[in-house]
């Protein structure tokens, strides 16, 4: 939309934030919209140095902009898969979690992908998240009703955790999906002799190098002699 307005008005936008933010609304609720018709228009009075804006979307155009991120949602539905040791064929049950499972063509990858099989909509996709929290929190609290409790609630690490080496490198400690609390312990060598103290940087990701992961702390230990 940016660089329609850009290209009609010969005008730049992108430094006017106000009227980016307006044009950001308008586009998610156009994005809405287009879950359940299949074109639907953008219209903004005065969205820039008095310019009116007006343009139409319709779902395939949207598809085709977001496609990448579309296929980005299978590879991650992948990943979760592969970090689970599971076969697609053996899920029982696909539930739509969150506002962009309404999306059809995200609807008809997730089809697609698990060979057919019928995705659950029978919980509200805005409150599926609420629902679990709710759950654990009454196992939490040592509800013992018949509801909650034979489940199960593991809580695990979403990224790897680790510790600088030398040359940059990234050591990982606790790889991703460890459950928690754990406990993990590792020898390490000093980069020089007689060192008295060393230096120890943690960070999390799945990265090789330290630069491309999160930094989220430093402390130094001391070296015996």
């Amino acid at each position: 939309a940016i660089k329609e307005f850009d290209r009609k008005h010969k005008s730049d936008i992108k430094l006017n934030t106000k009227a980016v933010g307006r044009l950001r609304v308008a586009c998610e609720k156009a994005k809405r919209e287009l879950s359940s018709t299949t074109q639907t228009t953008i219209e903004l009075d005065g969205l820039h140095q008095g310019i009116d804006f007006s343009t139409r979307i319709t779902r395939a155009k949207f598809e085709n902009l977001n496609a990448d991120l579309f296929n980005k949602c299978i590879e991650t539905v992948e990943s979760c898969l592969s970090d689970a040791k599971m076969d697609k064929r053996v899920v029982d049950e696909v539930v739509l979690v969150g506002g962009s499972t309404r999306i059809p063509k995200v609807q008809e990858l997730l089809q697609d992908f698990f060979n057919g099989k019928e995705l659950s909509k029978r919980i509200h996709a805005d409150e599926a998240v609420a629902y679990g929290a709710s759950i654990l929190a009454a196992k939490l609290h040592g509800n013992m009703s018949e509801r909650v409790k034979n489940l199960v609630f593991l809580d695990v690490t979403p990224l790897s955790l680790g510790v600088e080496v030398f040359g940059e490198a990234m050591s990982v400690l606790i790889p991703r999906n460890t459950p928690i609390p754990t406990k993990k312990e590792r020898i390490y060598f000093t980069c020089e002799d007689n060192q008295s103290a060393a230096k120890i940087v943690v960070y999390q990701g799945e990265r090789a190098q330290t630069r491309y992961n999160h930094w989220l702390g430093t402390f130094s230990v001391a070296v015996p002699r």
